[in-house]
């Protein structure tokens, strides 16, 4: 499997396939997504200034199914990420590994104002270890955590492209079914579940900032008003998409997570420690993009 995986890496170095689902060709419903191959490698040999050989490759689905009849409308989003990087004195590690669905109800209130119901899950495919010298120890995993959110608002709705929805009634579950790491994500050490009730915001926004690129914005907010409602849970996501021409492409990421139920691993006076700290995901990939 290694040598499939570095062969792999090797004979697709700096490319990604992309391709965009058909519309559906019903009146009611648009199908729409892109499925992205992303593959990075660097390598050297009797390079003065040193250097480590690496491969990277990602696998992205992101796919929306939207439903419009008369004053109704169905968003729903799914997204899928899983991603492995590569070097002699790590071996394989992940480096990407996301599972989410997003779905908005909504009916048409005013020309711009939608009554709307919401649904958020998300969770992950596969084990997350913190890695120490000679030693790995895991940190998440399938369901560990899962989170799922829900409930009644409002929304403005100028366009598919910028919307802001806020729910001031919403439930929230909060799933760890690896019990060894249930106080790591705020739960109580006998219980596999957390259950909170408080204030959601979702907007989103992309926008075209010159021909052929665009700058996608992804903003989720959450207060618990059972425990500390001042400290607001942050999840935001920025996304730059840049078509050099017909076959090329360049996209950049960053997604930023603030959460003070969730320890990270970090480093403090020289220490292996874990808190409440800021989460950072970062992505640049560039490529041959295929349609169809």
């Amino acid at each position: 499997m290694k040598l499939l995986k570095s062969l792999l890496c090797a004979s697709m170095a700096f490319f990604s396939i992309t391709g965009s689902a058909q519309e559906d060709t019903t009146k009611t419903w648009t199908i729409k997504g892109e499925n992205t191959f992303l593959i990075n490698q660097s390598s050297f040999s009797n390079w003065a200034a040193g250097g480590v050989n690496s491969f990277a490759g990602n696998l992205i689905f992101n796919y929306d199914f939207n439903y419009r009849k008369d004053r109704w409308s169905w968003d729903n989003k799914v997204l899928a990420a899983y991603g492995q990087t590569f070097q002699k004195e790590t071996d394989w590690r992940k480096n990407d590994d996301r599972f989410a669905i997003n779905s908005l109800l909504g009916y048409q209130a005013k020309e711009y104002w939608l009554y709307t119901f919401f649904m958020n899950f998300n969770t992950q495919f596969a084990n997350g270890y913190n890695y120490t010298d000679n030693s790995r120890t895991q940190i998440s995993g399938v369901f560990a955590p899962a989170y799922l959110s829900f409930g009644p608002g409002i929304a403005f709705k100028k366009s598919d492209n910028f919307r802001i929805n806020l729910s001031p009634a919403a439930a929230r579950f909060v799933f760890v079914t690896i019990d060894s790491l249930r106080t790591s994500y705020g739960l109580d050490a006998d219980k596999n579940v957390r259950s909170e009730f408080g204030a959601s915001l979702d907007g989103y926004y992309k926008v075209d900032l010159m021909e052929n690129i665009s700058f996608e914005n992804m903003l989720k907010l959450y207060s618990n008003y059972l425990q500390d409602p001042k400290n607001v849970d942050v999840d935001y996501t920025a996304n730059l998409f840049m078509k050099v021409n017909r076959f090329i492409t360049v996209n950049a990421g960053v997604q930023l997570i603030y959460d003070d139920n969730i320890d990270v691993p970090k480093v403090k006076n020289g220490q292996d420690v874990k808190g409440p700290g800021l989460q950072v995901r970062q992505i640049l990939g560039a490529g041959v993009t295929y349609k169809f």
